[in-house]
């Protein structure tokens, strides 16, 4: 089933099971339950989803609200296999790539009329979920990917933080710590060699895009992706700075030097398990840039329960459950974001991290990779860079053979 749904244009889909209707409310007695997918079971988040849920139950006492935390490896084709099947959550958790489909597809509830204060949310922050002037789900999580450095182990290998931070300086340290201290060096992480959108946070540094803005030209072929790509090969298989493929490294577990990742994570850092910072992602020969992953909140029309879905969203979106999130995931309200705001929710970041990643990361960034059709023009585009990945590669010609694979999808 995931292979074959993999092979599907989500949008697609989504908009076939549309037409039968939603859920209806109307003349429902008794206690509902609303479902929400997420993509994280991290302790962390989960107790203050279900803080926020059981608030809501005090005023609500019909209402429960389930989290169903789904892994992120098949997390949205596992979400339309359910909404296939009959099964559609009340309220989704959609990942940026998929926004597009979703977007476009007709299966969300428009929220303009359920979010509090909506004129508070940030223009770049709420393009990617609009349809024709309306917000087709709300972005609680707009967050910028910076890099986490284990200070003690830099520190055991005899290497200092380079002051100037760029890609060249930042491979030469990662690899030398990983040859003195038999630790990895830079874990791109949920990269795996498998989710390749998560090395937008080193080919942008390159100025390179998987695609043009407008969707339909491919831009793994240019010389800026061959260019950063031939960095990044060069350090995973040369420099031993990245660990190789089917080697796992956990940061969080003190396994690796670096890692990209965003402040979501900053909870896996238990105090007094080793020193650390975070800092902005170095820059590359095109410049300094800054990566935004984001996640949006959306009502399902198929879901069970729309109209009280739609409700649950408008108390978890309100500028007070904002800034309980802000903890993990920076909000969209243009009006909670400035580093004391965050710093308060953050209490493990300082001001000044918060303001050099997060806030300026937000100003400036670009979204991750997202297109319509994304479950199977991210399978082409993997099988695709598979040949990349091992020493001695082709890296124009493998480059060149990812757009002739996804150039037809581009051109749908």
């Amino acid at each position: 089933m995931r292979r074959l749904l993999s092979g599907i244009a989500v949008a697609a889909l989504l908009g076939s099971l549309t037409a039968c209707g939603g859920g209806d409310d109307a003349g429902s007695d008794g206690p509902i339950t609303l479902r929400m997918t997420t993509w994280s079971a991290n302790p962390a988040h989960v107790q203050l989803f279900d803080a926020i849920a059981a608030e809501y139950k005090a005023t609500h006492p019909d209402v429960t609200v389930k989290f169903d935390a789904l892994p992120i490896d098949n997390y949205t084709t596992t979400v339309t296999t359910q909404i296939a099947g009959g099964n559609a959550p009340d309220i989704a958790w959609i990942l940026e790539g998929s926004a597009p489909d979703f977007v476009a597809s007709g299966a969300l509830e428009p929220l303009d009329d359920s979010i509090e204060n909506v004129a508070d949310l940030a223009p770049a922050a709420t393009a990617l979920w609009k349809q024709d002037g309306k917000l087709m789900a709300y972005p609680f999580s707009t967050s910028p990917f910076g890099v986490f450095v284990n200070t003690d182990l830099l520190k055991k290998a005899g290497v200092t933080l380079p002051a100037e931070w760029t890609w060249e300086n930042v491979i030469t340290a990662a690899g030398t710590v990983a040859a003195k201290t038999g630790k990895q060096g830079l874990v791109i992480r949920d990269f795996d060699y498998k989710d390749w959108t998560n090395l937008a946070t080193v080919f942008r540094g390159w100025d390179a895009e998987a695609w043009t803005a407008d969707g339909k030209t491919c831009g793994f072929d240019q010389q800026p992706m061959i260019d950063a790509m031939t960095f990044l090969h060069k350090a995973i298989f040369t420099g031993k700075a990245l660990p190789a493929p089917g080697v796992a490294a956990d940061f969080f577990a003190g396994e690796s030097a670096m890692t990209i990742a965003q402040i979501s994570r900053t909870s896996l850092l238990k105090e007094g398990g080793f020193g650390w910072t975070l800092v902005p992602l170095p820059a590359g020969p095109a410049g300094e840039y800054s990566v935004i992953g984001q996640g949006g909140l959306g009502v399902l029309k198929k879901g069970k329960h729309a109209a009280a879905a739609a409700e649950f969203v408008t108390f978890f979106t309100s500028p007070a459950n904002s800034a309980k999130l802000a903890q993990f995931f920076p909000p969209p309200r243009q009006s909670q974001l400035d580093a004391a705001t965050l710093a308060k929710a953050n209490p493990l970041l300082k001001p000044d991290q918060l303001q050099n990643v997060v806030i300026d990361g937000i100003a400036d960034g670009v979204v991750k990779p997202s297109h319509t059709g994304s479950a199977e023009l991210n399978q082409a585009v993997r099988a695709g860079l598979d040949p990349l990945w091992k020493p001695g590669a082709d890296i124009p010609g493998v480059l060149k053979g990812v757009c002739t694979a996804i150039n037809p999808l581009l051109a749908k």
